[in-house]
């Protein structure tokens, strides 16, 4: 069940043989996908629908199809305001936005597109929703975020965020899969459609200035006065992603000392370092694929990148150079939680089952409330959309939060607004990430974590997410008395089983984006203990599998 790291791993990209972009392009509009086949059939996964045109999982019928379907789900549910639709760098993405707007104008829904055809970051349309929204109780708005995330140049993805502005619940997913395989299986007769050219001059096409609206509220969630008085020297990598232009517009907006490093767009993202499996994914909490950012270190008083649709953030910190996830996300909750009276007093942390406990510490010591849910960060969006959450959290380095005075801000993943809390945190305290985090674990523990990825097929990706409590028979882990052995997190399913002690915890889950399992442990007994943990998950969830 090991990850085979590959011998490409870290190296540059241009050491594989980039994505043929023509091809992958003619394959979507060429290649009509087989609703009997599973893998060709359209489904949500933690995010919305994602595939290749290659395989025959992300071709134009899938996004007709789609598309529809949401028309009809916002018909059915009385969405009747403004529809917001971003897009971002891969090179499926164009010809997607071109089909999702075919079928809106086609529906005759109030389409606002980015203005000048600038890409749009999932953050900046969840802005846009709840700025919209706010105060209103009808003719709400809703929005479509064309994009496959982190995933390699030759994914696409499409993934709907009704009025709350966060992703879609699994009620709302399921219904849009369920229509848009049944619209397919029709032959799409009843997905109604105009030609492009006219879709985008149609009267209810809207240019919506994305970029300035975002950029010019983002002093509603972050202490940028404070970044911009102590002079931080901040650099981004954007890596070619939704936000590439995003970044100067902020710096300039607020006088902040931040270098833009690249605003290089190419869709085979040829400028990025390869991945453990020696593929192009613009993953911004990989230490493989983040080498050029890794090589800020010394540059700046703190780096950060985010990944190609900007939910994803990746922080490096001179004290420490690239920041685990689990370890900059703490310190993000450490942080805010202090320094935000503006929030309730009874604002909880939320965080994924398979994140790290220190959370869980953080929150004990701080007294707040601690909110754990399965994979997904769809299960956040209630608590940020109230303010009963302050801030939400998952190890892949997704995380939102907040305004200053604790309303919404976006619902959705942020990794702008995450990225540049570095820049705060090390204005305000003095010190940088890093070293704000070794003071949290000499007070509270250090936990060594890791994450194995390996490939799965569907049928074994099938199996581990209906895993049972009972099939794990052990009775320890590593040597600790095992307290806990669920497939539930917050009373719902986590897809999957974790297994706890009082000093450390395994869980294991297929992907919902990628043909890969993953297994995530953690130890507060150091590495050693860690990877006793690792073994022992292995074996346990083999035997299991195996069964």
């Amino acid at each position: 069940m090991s990850a085979k790291i590959s011998p490409l791993a870290g190296k540059p990209a241009t050491e594989s043989q980039p994505v043929d972009v023509a091809a992958l392009l003619a394959a979507y509009h060429d290649l009509t996908p087989d609703p009997s086949v599973p893998e060709q059939r359209v489904a949500f996964g933690t995010s919305g629908h994602r595939g290749s045109s290659f395989d025959r999982s992300f071709n134009e019928w899938h996004v007709l199809a789609v598309v529809q379907a949401i028309c009809e789900y916002r018909a059915r549910s009385g969405v009747d305001g403004p529809l917001f639709v971003g897009i971002d760098t891969h090179a499926l993405s164009g010809p997607a936005f071109e089909s999702t707007l075919e079928v809106l104008a086609a529906n005759d829904v109030q389409t606002q597109v980015s203005a000048g055809g600038e890409y749009t970051p999932t953050p900046a349309v969840s802005h846009a929703i709840l700025t919209y929204n706010r105060g209103r109780e009808h003719g709400l708005a809703d929005g479509i975020v064309i994009t496959p995330s982190h995933n390699p140049p030759e994914s696409g993805g499409i993934k709907y965020n009704p009025p709350h502005g966060g992703p879609a619940d699994t009620d709302a997913t399921s219904w849009i899969a369920a229509r848009a395989n049944a619209l397919m299986e029709g032959g799409l007769r009843d997905v109604k459609r105009m030609p492009f050219a006219q879709a985008i001059k149609a009267s209810n096409t809207h240019d919506y200035d994305f970029l300035q609206r975002y950029v010019g509220d983002l002093g509603d969630v972050l202490d940028l006065e404070i970044i911009r008085a102590q002079g931080v020297r901040m650099g981004v990598d954007p890596l070619g992603g939704a936000g590439v232009h995003y970044w100067s517009a902020i710096g300039e907006r607020y006088g902040l000392d931040l270098t833009v490093v690249s605003e290089t767009v190419d869709p085979t993202f040829s400028f990025m370092s390869l991945d453990w499996d020696g593929r192009v994914r613009m993953d911004p909490s990989s230490s493989y694929a983040m080498q050029r950012l890794i090589g800020l270190k010394d540059r700046f008083e703190v780096a950060f990148a985010c990944d190609t649709d900007h939910d994803r953030h990746g922080v490096v910190a001179p004290s420490t150079g690239l920041m685990q996830a689990n370890h900059y996300l703490a310190t993000a909750a450490w942080y805010l939680f202090q320094n935000r009276p503006g929030w309730r007093a009874d604002a909880a942390i939320g965080k994924t089952a398979v994140t790290t406990a220190l959370i869980d510490r953080i929150a004990r010591h701080l007294g707040r409330p601690l909110r754990e849910v399965p994979v997904g960060f769809k299960y956040f969006v209630s608590g940020l959309y109230d303010g009963s959450l302050g801030f939400g959290c998952e190890e892949s380095a997704g995380a939102s939060f907040l305004t200053k005075n604790g309303s919404a801000w976006s619902t959705d993943k942020d990794g702008i607004a995450a990225a540049l809390l570095a820049g705060e945190m090390t204005a305000r305290m003095g010190k940088d990430p890093g070293q704000i985090y070794a003071e949290v674990t000499a007070l509270l523990g250090d936990p060594a974590n890791a994450r194995i990825d390996a490939p799965a097929n569907h049928a074994q990706k099938a199996k581990l997410s209906k895993l049972a409590p009972t099939q794990v028979t052990s009775t320890t882990l590593a040597g600790d008395p095992i307290v806990d052995v669920t497939n539930q997190a917050g009373g719902q399913g986590i897809g999957g089983i974790k297994v706890v002690s009082d000093q450390g915890w395994f869980a294991a889950r297929p992907s919902g984006t990628e043909d890969i399992y993953k297994v995530y442990g953690e130890s507060f007994r150091g590495k050693d203990h860690l990877q006793t943990v690792l073994q022992e998950a292995q074996a346990m969830v083999d035997r299991a599998l195996a069964d």
